[in-house]
């Protein structure tokens, strides 16, 4: 197979580039988790508690799937500070956050990007197979996300919401990465990564693919 290659970006300035959407993530994440803490008037502590443990569950899963303790968020705190700020936004704005809900959303989408890319890349370098790859991908871009709903008392969203491929998006980029990480350089590979995922949440929000769901008699 012939070699992949992207624009040769300095890898200095791709890492800066990561390393900025990996903080919107985290700010988006905690704002969304703040925000349903708010809905289901929980006290300042809960909404602090909550929004924080969404935008850093994905990262400590990744973490632990790849082998990198103690997680990231607690060897760099900046990303305990920013996810403190999302969730002290959301309780200020309280429901008026609501009417950034397409912007959280875009930012959420990055960061379940980035999140899944770099879950799977840290699988890759592993030597983890194409399962495994995917499923740290995966695992990494959702966790935080389902940690939220289970908290809160809802069902997860990932495991509903047929109209907005939402962990689909994060296995595909983890497939991304097992199958570009031979022929990329690894930030390269996130890159490409972080690209399918976001395109998959695109084509699903413009309601040109669901996936199909069972319906038993009477239900």
């Amino acid at each position: 197979m012939p070699e992949l290659s992207l624009p040769d970006i300095p890898l200095e300035q791709l890492q800066t580039g990561l390393r900025a959407l990996d903080l919107l993530g985290i700010l988006a994440f905690s704002m969304s988790g703040a925000l349903l803490a708010v809905r289901k008037r929980f006290d300042l502590f809960g909404v602090l508690t909550l929004g924080s443990v969404t935008a850093m569950g994905g990262g400590a899963v990744r973490d632990a799937l790849t082998g990198q303790m103690p997680p990231l968020f607690l060897r760099e705190e900046i990303y305990v500070w920013v996810a403190f700020l999302g969730a002290a936004l959301a309780f200020a704005l309280g429901e008026r956050t609501a009417r950034f809900e397409r912007t959280l959303s875009l930012f959420d989408s990055l960061g379940l990007a980035i999140f899944a890319s770099s879950g799977a890349l840290g699988a890759a370098a592993l030597g983890y197979g194409p399962l495994g790859v995917t499923f740290a991908g995966l695992m990494s871009g959702v966790g935080g996300g389902i940690i939220r709903d289970l908290i809160a008392n809802e069902v997860p969203e990932v495991m509903y919401r047929r109209d907005q491929l939402y962990g689909t998006a994060a296995a595909a980029g983890g497939a991304a990465v097992y199958l570009l990480y031979s022929h990329l350089s690894p930030a390269q590979t996130q890159v490409a990564a972080t690209l399918v995922v976001l395109a998959v949440r695109i084509i699903s929000r413009q309601g040109w693919v669901k996936l199909p769901v069972r319906r038993l008699p009477g239900g």
